[in-house]
């Protein structure tokens, strides 16, 4: 299949069906860095869920504006996190033009290798962009334990397991690329951040999902 670089409509608009079959596909765009985006919209869409599932309960409704605090802003987060499917393949694909630009006079090559490294620093920006959506979600998701529907446990855990392997996988994007970036203290920082936002984004996926276990295990 040949990967069109002027899609339409957007990735997040395809069908499962279109868009699984791209990622099966030939093409090097979209790949996993799209996928992992995908996979935090998942896991952002299953915590709204749950909040829908717990509000309207008289059960919960001490926590009511609390719930739908939560339910807006990991839809806002579902959305963001959607948006960056594209955002993904398109920095890769800026890299993929800087890399055909010519390079037959010093000139040119200096220009293309600069190209290629503002679209490398940008392919290293968009994944660490990805995680911060995905920790920010899975606080939102270790937020609910303990006031929201119990019968939408496995939902809420889902939500925690999809959030976490988003952050697992932008953060493979994000050393794929940084590796090849000349500005050394520019990759050095990209590094820091996101092995502070991998820590943060796995621990509480993991504490979310062992206490829902626990839950359900009685």
């Amino acid at each position: 299949m040949e990967y069109q670089q002027t899609r339409s409509p957007l990735l997040a608009e395809q069908p499962v069906e279109a868009f699984t079959a791209l990622l099966a596909s030939d093409a090097p765009a979209p790949g996993g860095g799209s996928a992992a985006a995908l996979e935090g919209a998942v896991g952002a869409a299953l915590t709204a869920m749950v909040c829908e599932l717990t509000l309207g309960k008289a059960r919960y409704d001490a926590h009511r504006e609390e719930i739908a605090a939560v339910r807006d802003r990991a839809e806002a987060l579902r959305k963001a996190l959607l948006e960056a499917m594209d955002q993904d393949t398109e920095a890769f694909l800026q890299v993929s033009r800087a890399f055909a630009m010519p390079k037959a006079t010093e000139e040119e090559k200096a220009a293309r290798s600069a190209a290629i490294q503002r679209g490398l620093a940008l392919c290293t920006q968009t994944p660490l962009r990805v995680m911060e959506l995905a920790a920010e979600a899975l606080a939102l998701t270790a937020s609910l334990p303990g006031r929201f529907n119990e019968s939408a446990a496995s939902d809420l855990g889902v939500a925690a397991l999809s959030l976490g392997a988003c952050a697992r996988g932008a953060w493979l994007n994000v050393l794929i690329n940084v590796g090849s970036l000349k500005d050394k203290d520019l990759a050095a920082r990209y590094r820091r951040q996101g092995e502070a936002l991998l820590e943060r984004a796995l621990g509480l996926s993991e504490e979310t999902v062992r206490s829902l276990a626990a839950s359900l295990e009685g």
